[in-house]
């Protein structure tokens, strides 16, 4: 094993009862990372990632975002140990993949999208198999508490393959956490999973992440990533075409509605840069930028139209608008 300081930082905590602090350097960092597939057969090679430059910050819950074979597979994959990158540097809680292989894959779990469970072990021999895989000792364990920690503890000694669905995402998850890993990526962790299951999810993800575990999320459920996230990347054809912080991503939105019941009553001329729609029981929707209309201007339109206005509400700009701006 190589000799490295950093090593205090990657040994295993115990997360049911506060972690250490975050390290000052980032959680992951990613440089010029590209990633090319060979051709089959006569095809020509495809890249999957084309020089991706990525920081995320430690202690974060961090949203990775874009379509179907925009490349966030690949990354994670790349970042897991699973797939070799091309080109590029990567550096996990401090630890360079190519320099400190042993101590980066220590240091990172991931809850992955398929199911990739032996039908025939138990949860707790999983868990227990897992454990030594990634060289546990047995009095560091924590078998018992992490069926806890995600519901399984009545099916501990079930088979596996008799597990529901959602079960056998609670024991994924698990899994990913036998060796205590400092970052924790959960690849699309609620597809196709019950509302239970989903809201035991995100309270044991906020518990962790208020211990100190950075977490990485990649869903195509974007209102999870709105309220998950602290920052968001959006990678697209295996490009990085934004990231900031959540609230930042939805300002640069700049679009807002105002709806009003105006008893039945039309819309009077508006200001330049605002769309009127009718919506059910007569309900006129306003749809305009706030970098250039303002709701009194709105309202003002009305009053001076003689629209009496009986009720408002208003409709901010979601992530899923962000998203449609910079992939379509």
């Amino acid at each position: 094993m190589i000799d490295d300081p950093r090593l205090a930082a990657s040994q295993p905590r115990n997360l049911t009862s506060g972690q250490t602090a975050p390290p000052a350097t980032p959680a992951i960092e990613i440089t010029g990372l590209r990633k090319t597939y060979a051709p089959a057969g006569r095809g020509a090679p495809r890249e999957a990632l084309r020089g991706i430059d990525l920081t995320i910050p430690a202690g974060s819950i961090f949203g990775l975002l874009g379509p179907n074979g925009a490349g966030k597979s690949t990354t994670i994959n790349i970042l897991a140990g699973l797939v070799r990158k091309t080109e590029g540097r990567v550096t996990i809680w401090g630890f360079d993949q190519d320099v400190n292989p042993r101590q980066s894959r220590a240091a990172i779990g991931v809850m992955p999208q398929e199911l990739n469970i032996d039908p025939f072990l138990s949860p707790r021999v999983s868990l227990e198999m897992q454990a030594g895989l990634y060289g546990v000792p047995p009095r560091e364990r924590w078998t018992d508490e992490l069926l806890a920690l995600v519901g399984l503890s009545d099916q501990a000694e079930a088979y596996s393959r008799n597990l529901s669905g959602g079960m056998k995402r609670r024991l994924l998850l698990a899994k990913a956490l036998v060796h205590r890993p400092q970052v924790l990526v959960l690849d699309e962790p609620t597809a196709g999973v019950d509302i239970g299951l989903r809201e035991m999810l995100w309270t044991n993800v906020r518990r962790l992440n208020a211990q100190g575990m950075t977490i990485i999320l990649t869903t195509h459920y974007l209102e999870e990533a709105q309220s998950m996230c602290d920052e968001i990347a959006i990678i697209d054809r295996g490009q990085l075409v934004t990231r900031a912080s959540t609230s930042d991503l939805l300002a640069a939105a700049d679009r807002k509605v105002l709806v009003i019941d105006s008893g039945g009553a039309s819309a009077p001329p508006m200001p330049e840069g605002v769309a009127v729609s009718v919506r059910d029981r007569g309900r006129l929707a306003f749809t305009y930028a706030p970098s250039q209309v303002s709701a009194d201007a709105i309202l003002e339109a009305l009053r001076l139209g003689g629209v009496r206005v009986r009720d408002l509400s208003t409709e901010e700009a979601d992530l899923e608008d962000v998203f449609r701006s910079f992939v379509g």
